[in-house]
């Protein structure tokens, strides 16, 4: 079984952490990795930093943009983490754009995922069409879950297609802004969840984007199985750095 759909089998809600590979520091990958595991976390997503980062706020941007400059591509990450599971048993996921999957090749990519670790993808512009036609076969040999992202304004003829292609769970984007813009859900927000979580879709719900304390982590998980932080986790590395993980996961989940 897939670590994530394993993970996401038990009663407990979940709490993923995204952070860019490379940052604050070259070196750092590993480390914030395991301070995650440690802490309880229950699913990490490492994100490989891109140029032009279209769907990411200003803090992510930031981000990518220093682990470019600190010298981070896609072959260094998975040099990075070819011991990775002699440490860590949480599940891992990795969160990136199309294009640099596309130019390292799809099935080169995923092979290697599969010999580090890896459980799965989020490609935020993969379009559906796309992956049924031309991936899908590849994640499935290599063993891997692709996570399909909805907002808002998806319908719910879309959201039903997005489930029958899917085998571990919906990316919930909270708001059709970019990452880090929201503080907070009003009652447009909180009416969505409720409606997308009546849908008895097949693969739990888990919720990204405005969820940056134990109450936003609280209302993101109401109706559903979990939520991702971000941004939030990000600027806790700017300010705290890696010895400030253990109380920032305990701020959330307690």
């Amino acid at each position: 079984m897939n670590r994530i759909t394993d993970r996401l089998g038990k009663q407990e809600k979940v709490l993923s952490i995204y952070f860019t590979a490379g940052y604050p520091n070259l070196d750092d990958t590993i480390k914030i990795i395991e301070a995650l595991e440690q802490s309880g976390v229950d699913m990490v997503e490492i994100g490989l930093p891109f140029s032009d980062p279209l769907a990411d706020g200003p803090t992510i941007q930031h981000s990518s943009t220093i682990a470019l400059e600190n010298g981070m591509h896609t072959d260094l990450l998975f040099s990075q983490l070819k011991d990775i599971r002699k440490k860590i048993s949480i599940p891992l996921i990795l969160m990136g754009y199309f294009n640099p999957v596309l130019q390292y090749g799809v099935e080169r990519f995923c092979k290697k995922c599969k010999e580090v670790g890896i459980d799965g993808l989020i490609l935020p512009d993969l379009p559906l069409n796309e992956y049924q036609e031309h991936c899908a076969d590849i994640f499935k040999k290599y063993g891997l879950i692709n996570v399909f992202l909805i907002t808002p304004q998806t319908s719910d003829t879309r959201i039903r297609q997005i489930d029958e292609s899917s085998k571990g769970f919906i990316y919930m984007v909270s708001s059709a802004s970019t990452t880090g813009k929201t503080s907070g859900f009003g009652p447009e927000q909180r009416g969505y969840f409720t409606r997308v979580s009546s849908m008895d879709l097949t693969n739990p719900l888990i919720v990204g984007f405005g969820i940056s304390n134990a109450e936003t982590y609280a209302m993101a998980t109401e109706h559903t199985k979990g939520a991702i932080i971000g941004s939030a986790f990000i600027k806790m590395l700017n300010s705290e750095g890696i010895s400030g993980i253990l109380n920032f996961v305990n701020s959330i989940k307690r």
